[in-house]
């Protein structure tokens, strides 16, 4: 299964300002880019803050959401709240027929992924702001080489950056 992490950030690395900002900086061209590109893996997986930051299940995709206590919550057909690990999220999904799954944060859950070597691409929106603080990409340190895949501008000033992972 191909692993995606799709995030937008800052100029200074910062993915939010902290874990319940809302990413209403990011821009009407990287939400359009984000829906197309989470639609077409068909498998949104994140954490139970970003989903409660969202506020709902993203429309047409299986929402996959991580949480400590996923007896709070009440799953439907498109949406799943899991205590799994990554590897069994990923064997579930798989035996379910998928392919494919966009990794939508946040930092803690990012961590998780790259510490068990299932992300394999990174596409980044870098918008021209500043937080100076705030959430990174990844909660915890992570040891893996990018190969630029390819790079545009999304609109002026934002650059798309798709890269691959390379683990030691």
């Amino acid at each position: 299964m191909k692993i995606t992490l799709i995030m937008a950030m800052t100029a200074d690395g910062k993915i939010a300002r902290h874990n319940t900002h809302y990413p209403d900086w990011t821009g009407k061209a990287d939400k359009k880019m984000f829906k197309q590109l989470t639609t077409a893996a068909g498998v949104v997986i994140m954490g139970s803050r970003t989903y409660g930051t969202i506020g709902k299940p993203l429309p047409q995709r299986l929402n996959w959401v991580m949480t400590r206590s996923p007896q709070r919550y009440a799953s439907s057909e498109h949406l799943v709240f899991s205590d799994d690990p990554p590897t069994v999220i990923v064997d579930k999904l798989v035996a379910r027929g998928y392919s494919a799954a966009a990794l939508t944060g946040g930092a803690t859950i990012n961590s998780l992924f790259a510490r068990a070597r299932l992300i394999d691409d990174l596409v980044l929106t870098v918008t021209p702001k500043l937080f100076g603080q705030g959430l990174s990409l990844f909660a915890e340190p992570v040891d893996a080489d990018l190969e630029l895949l390819s790079h545009r501008e999304l609109e002026p000033g934002i650059l798309v950056l798709h890269y691959r992972c390379r683990y030691p």
